[in-house]
């Protein structure tokens, strides 16, 4: 068994802009632009191979194929981004389609799915078959982290194994066997050191600290860090938002515009789940209303520094996702009731632009997905009138369309109250 030294620093999560590109350099042997063309092969097929070790009880082989799976992962996720983001980000001159939206909108699809077509020609990792929605989420929940912690176990590697456990908790921490196991290695070891998360984002720490500094009353220390967690997440989001476009597997044997609406719901569903997907863990328990919070713990600590024109915008952005908060509607009233003295104008009774922005984004994205699953819901009778649908319907008026079927609905958190708001009629 490894005896645990008191020495040795957290791993640090670095965030690295490749190409535009967010990747972060936490997986040893992991190089987004040389990847080991030795090393390459379906994401699908390493994790199998890894999952066959491991039934196998063959440890080492399976460690050796779960890594090389993650950095597939890796891989694969970095390349989709790159390629939607720069596709997304190209402008092309359109010709003239004089009163023809039709021409338009297919215009623009063909330009899109043109570029994306060159982009992925360069990315080894985009020339394989594809995992499908359902396989990638086994990666998002985490589970190569399990199985990686009792392989390390077995081999009484728990210097790798319990960084792997801690990782997987971050995303699970409902699992009781893998919570029993990391209790267990506490009360024999000293973690200090291993207690870090492979998969940490940026936002995370910087929230974490934030969080910290504010309620320390570092106020002047916790706003730098707060608006940084801001800005890491805001780009953490418009990825997770462009790996959702970037996976498909479309039937060859459905009609065109079936499967178009077939996968732009699932895009939809994909993209909402972005905010769930990344939220952070704190203590073992998940912060909720992210984006919400972070926007109270900044117009708190504006407040508390005398900066109310930084702190009434902020106050509006959270006012933007909690509209029924009454502790802060009287915020928003003490800084209109005072607003000569707070030297407001009009300019800052409005939320922060990238709040809106992400606010109309999301709000759009949920009435894009009610609209559409409503359609889709629809009878014959509902698009062609009784008569016809009758006419048409090979057995009586009420036989159901073959083609129709329920999605699945879309998850999306639950906001909750953030702790700690501040009173805006403190001095």
């Amino acid at each position: 068994m490894v005896a645990f030294c008191a020495k040795g620093g957290a791993l640090l999560t670095l965030l690295c802009l490749t190409l535009a590109l967010g990747t972060d350099a936490q997986y040893e042997n992991y190089n987004f632009k040389m990847f080991p063309k030795e090393e390459l092969m379906p994401l699908t097929a390493a994790y199998g191979l890894a999952l066959d070790h491991y039934a196998a009880e063959t440890w080492t082989e399976s460690i050796k194929y779960l890594e090389l799976s993650l950095r597939l992962h890796r891989l694969l996720r970095d390349s989709v981004r790159y390629c939607v983001l720069h596709c997304n980000n190209s402008k092309y001159e359109e010709p003239s389609f004089t009163g023809n939206r039709d021409l338009s909108v297919n215009w623009h699809v063909i330009m899109r799915a043109s570029c994306q077509k060159k982009c992925r020609a360069h990315f080894p990792a985009l020339q394989l078959p594809p995992p499908g929605r359902n396989f990638l989420e086994e990666f998002n929940r985490r589970s190569p982290y399990r199985y990686l912690h009792f392989a390390y176990s077995r081999l009484n590697d728990l210097q790798r194994a319990v960084p792997c456990a801690y990782t997987y908790l971050q995303k699970n921490p409902e699992d009781q066997e893998v919570q029993q196991l990391m209790e267990e290695h506490k009360s024999q070891y000293d973690l200090k050191g291993y207690l870090f998360d492979h998969e940490q984002q940026p936002y995370e720490a910087s929230f974490l600290r934030g969080v910290k500094l504010i309620n320390s009353g570092d106020y002047s220390g916790g706003v730098k860090d707060m608006e940084e967690a801001l800005r890491f997440y805001l780009l953490e989001f418009e990825l997770c938002q462009a790996d959702c476009e970037g996976i498909s597997q479309l039937s060859p044997d459905r009609d065109f515009y079936a499967v178009i609406a077939d996968e732009y719901v699932d895009v939809l569903c994909c993209k909402l789940k972005c905010e769930e997907n990344l939220m952070p863990n704190v203590g073992g328990y998940f912060v909720e209303k992210f984006v919400a919070t972070m926007y109270h713990y900044l117009q708190y600590a504006y407040y508390k520094l005398n900066d109310g024109r930084s702190a009434l915008p902020c106050a509006y952005s959270y006012f933007l996702f909690e509209p029924e908060d009454q502790v802060m509607k009287q915020n928003l009233q003490y800084y209109g009731a005072y607003s000569e003295q707070w030297g407001l104008q009009d300019k800052h009774f409005t939320p922060r632009m990238e709040a809106l922005k992400l606010f109309n984004h999301t709000v759009t994205q949920k009435q894009m997905l009610t609209s559409a699953q409503k359609y889709q819901e629809m009878d014959d009778q509902d698009f062609l009138g009784a008569e016809e649908a009758a006419l048409l319907a090979s057995e009586s008026p009420d036989a159901e369309f073959e083609g129709m079927g329920d999605y699945e609905e879309c998850f999306t958190a639950d906001w909750r109250q953030p702790k700690g708001k501040g009173d805006a009629g403190e001095s």
